[in-house]
């Protein structure tokens, strides 16, 4: 078994989400009192977020970086960024390591291509909606991307930030990201992406008429797939 690096703390839930689903998978898979080879390298999330929020890139990108590097040094045979937002700084994490970055945009465009899905929405941060990092790998993956209108960001953010990473699930933010969903799947999209470890917290398959692609847990399932090879 290979050891999956990970650089958590983007949010903390995301990071919980993340180690939880993949020694459960190892579990399923082996068996036993098997669980996974891990090494996490948790960052301080507020710190980072308002790098973001000043558009601190560089700055968010050493911060990263080093936390990558932290992770190599420990003994990651690959790494798994456990964020959506942060992917923006992913080719500069991945040209700055010897070990190879499991991309999160490429694990989702993979399962969604194998469902025969080529039209997708994508549901995530303001930021991640808004600005083109993300989407344009799905695209270069072959895909059509569908964002929420803009009018509505704001609120999906607030659910995100205030609610959903202190471990908040309301139902009334539930009925709020379903009918999102909806004006997707009316805007042509054959499926919907939940673009935000946070959102698996609040979403599932059986919220939603058209497919819904958790992103964490293809990420973990990719994962345990190169870890397990």
């Amino acid at each position: 078994m290979q050891t999956i690096g990970l650089i958590g703390g983007l949010s903390w839930e995301s990071s919980a989400a993340y180690y939880e689903l993949l020694n459960k998978g190892v579990e399923a898979r082996l068996g036993g009192l098997s669980s996974a080879r891990s090494v996490m390298v948790s960052v301080d999330f507020a710190e980072v977020t308002a790098l973001q929020e000043a558009e601190r890139w560089d700055e968010v990108a050493t911060i990263l970086i080093a936390a990558a590097h932290s992770a190599e040094a420990a003994g990651a045979d690959f790494l798994l960024l456990c964020t959506t937002t942060f992917h923006r700084v992913a080719e500069q994490i991945s040209e700055a390591i010897s070990i190879p970055v499991l991309h999160l945009g490429d694990v989702v465009a993979a399962a969604c291509a194998d469902q025969g899905v080529r039209s997708i929405g994508f549901l995530g941060t303001t930021f991640a909606m808004s600005r083109r990092f993300f989407t344009e790998r799905l695209e270069a993956n072959g895909l059509a991307v569908h964002v929420p209108d803009e009018a509505d960001h704001a609120e999906l953010n607030r659910i995100i930030y205030e609610e959903l990473v202190h471990g908040r699930v309301l139902d009334s933010s539930r009925r709020f990201v379903v009918g999102l969903i909806d004006k997707l799947w009316d805007a042509g999209a054959g499926g919907v992406v939940l673009g935000c470890t946070e959102l698996e917290l609040l979403v599932r398959q059986a919220d939603a008429d058209i497919p819904v692609f958790p992103s964490t847990t293809l990420h973990v399932a990719a994962a345990l797939d190169r870890a397990l090879a």
